[in-house]
């Protein structure tokens, strides 16, 4: 019997899957890091004057023998997201396949990005970012803590600490290192293991920021899961950034708009999104030999290529539509503004008093359907 079939398939509730997320969810204390190694691998780091540089990172886990079901693919997905907006990085794209992940990351330039949290008012900022990554009860320690050390002239300590935390800024061998070690310590923990989960140490390649270089590399990550023959349509994969872009949450798609040199909110106005479907498509189809009957290389169906390239990338109302519905609401409600709320307030009972009405539009869709999806799945991200 393999991992995948010990281990509880996704939830089909949304509130089971929440459960089962919740020690990702939460906000914790600090932790000690276990040293870095390398391994004896050279690690390439951009230098020079360049506001940022990009990376696309994979690591696999032990033996590629550990693999994750559908819980585990978002759980790993969340970590990912949270530690990069504590971390400054972006997650440009991401594919979490069941026993590795790939991620193009833009690290800016620690310099810059970290002169927001200079002087009295740039330390409050610091605490208040604090945040993302830590429940309030350790933010307040801290501070109080910073206040004791001032007030008895320990200054030296103070800007030793703010130093500590920001030096974990802006960094890919530690927002990458701090991602797998996190997400190890929550696995093991469910899955009642313990023991290394990685492969090593994280492999890395530097990629040149913006041009071909940067959405081919976008693209062929998220083709995995085509070419790995778990979806023939890589927005039919729930656990990678392109799904997450066409479902309608903002970070993905600004983060793919950065991979094909629009403007950061361009996935609509700029017609992003439908460049870079045709992207995927021209650049992920499926090759055979000459005699065109042994698949070469598994991709996407000539037919579908044709199709997608055809309509320009565009995707139907109709294919919009369910993306939402499958990848958000999970089939809770759907249907007219007052179909929608008739269901709520017939369900009342069901929902937290902050809840004022039911019916959500849908967003990034010019139709007049809604959904009562929960707030905290909200595709505006």
């Amino acid at each position: 019997m393999n991992a995948l079939q010990t281990i509880d398939p996704e939830p089909t509730d949304p509130d089971a899957l929440e459960k089962a997320l919740v020690g990702v969810n939460a906000k914790t204390g600090p932790y000690l890091m276990a040293r870095s190694w390398s391994g004896g691998r050279r690690r390439i780091i951009g230098t020079g004057g360049y506001e940022s540089h990009c990376y696309h990172v994979m690591s696999r886990t032990c033996g590629g023998e550990v693999f994750f079901d559908d819980v585990e693919k978002e759980a790993l997905k969340r970590v990912m997201a949270r530690l990069a907006d504590f971390c400054g990085v972006k997650l440009l794209t991401y594919t979490v396949m069941g026993n590795h992940f790939h991620a193009l990351i833009e690290v800016p330039r620690h310099s810059a990005w970290v002169e927001r949290f200079e002087g009295a008012e740039g330390e409050e900022r610091l605490f208040s970012h604090l945040r993302v990554l830590y429940s309030r009860d350790y933010v307040e320690a801290l501070k109080e803590q910073i206040a004791e050390w001032r007030r008895v002239g320990m200054e030296s300590m103070v800007q030793f600490k703010l130093k500590a935390i920001k030096e974990r800024f802006c960094d890919l061998s530690k927002y990458v290192k701090e991602v797998k070690e996190r997400f190890s310590r929550w696995f093991n923990k469910r899955r009642g293991r313990r023991g290394t989960l990685w492969m090593d140490r994280f492999k890395s390649v530097m990629v040149e920021s913006g041009g071909e270089a940067l959405r081919t590399m976008a693209a062929y990550i998220d083709l995995n899961a085509v070419r790995a023959g778990l979806a023939e349509d890589p927005k039919d994969y729930r656990w990678c950034g392109y799904a997450e872009a066409v479902s309608g949450n903002r970070r993905a798609q600004r983060g793919l708009c950065k991979a094909v040199g629009k403007p950061v909110d361009g996935w609509e106005s700029a017609k992003a999104g439908e460049m870079y479907r045709c992207v995927l498509f021209d650049s992920g189809r499926e090759v055979r030999d000459a005699q065109k009957v042994n698949v070469v290389r598994p991709g996407v169906k000539g037919e579908k290529t044709k199709e997608v390239l055809k309509a320009g990338g565009k995707l139907t109302l109709g294919e919009l539509v369910r993306q939402r519905v499958r990848y958000f609401s999970d089939g809770l409600v759907l249907g007219s503004r007052e179909f929608v709320e008739g269901v709520f307030e017939a369900n009342r009972d069901k929902f937290g008093p902050k809840r004022k009405d039911g019916a959500r539009r849908m967003s990034g869709v010019e139709t007049s359907l809604y959904s009562m999806r929960r707030l905290r799945l909200d595709t505006k991200g």
